[in-house]
């Protein structure tokens, strides 16, 4: 990426263990040249706190929707990016969405998602909750509208349990987005 124009991505953390590799992510982005801003949700703050995601983006955490003059943030963060993804995706933000659910800052940015642009769901979960029919469900739902699923791995969960929910690896979330951004007619300028 070190030829390509810089790219504005917006990474959106919904609360998981998985945080951790999202902030892993971030920081392999941000060393590739890329301007990062993220949107956490207050289950995601509890297991990262800002101050991590600050120093490793340069830029201020988003994560009230009525905060004080930042009110319009789900228009402009989602107006601003080339890209958004949404990374670790948990089963809580992906049965909301795929319902059409706009009451947070994270569920209201998908409602206002230009349709132009690459939209990623990353999801995060313990296999039970990732196999679930509601879940399934919810993100062939949202494949049905255009929003591309990174499928979760298989392997060993937070909980101590093996199988799918398990985020996909970092390495792997950076070549996914980029490629994205590569073969978008996105300008990439600031």
């Amino acid at each position: 990426m070190s030829n390509s124009p810089k790219k504005k991505i917006l990474i959106q953390m919904s609360g998981s263990i998985a945080c951790f590799k999202a902030c892993a992510l971030i920081s392999k982005l941000v060393q590739a040249g890329h301007h990062v801003k993220v949107a956490a949700s207050s289950s995601a703050l509890k297991f990262v706190g800002p101050a991590t995601i600050e120093g490793l983006t340069g830029e201020k955490v988003h994560s009230d929707l009525w905060e004080s003059g930042d009110a319009m943030s789900h228009i402009h963060l989602m107006r601003w990016a080339d890209l958004v993804a949404v990374v670790p995706a948990s089963a809580h933000f992906i049965n909301r969405v795929a319902q059409g659910i706009g009451d947070d800052l994270l569920t209201t940015m998908f409602l206002a998602h230009d349709f132009k642009k690459p939209y990623l769901i990353a999801p995060a979960m313990n296999t039970s909750m990732y196999l679930h029919p509601m879940t399934q469900k919810s993100l062939t739902q949202l494949k049905s509208i255009g929003i591309e699923i990174l499928e979760a791995a298989s392997g060993v969960l937070a909980c101590g349990e093996v199988g799918y929910g398990r985020l996909l690896e970092p390495d792997l979330l950076q070549k996914e987005i980029e490629s994205r951004l590569g073969s978008s007619q996105l300008s990439g300028m600031s």
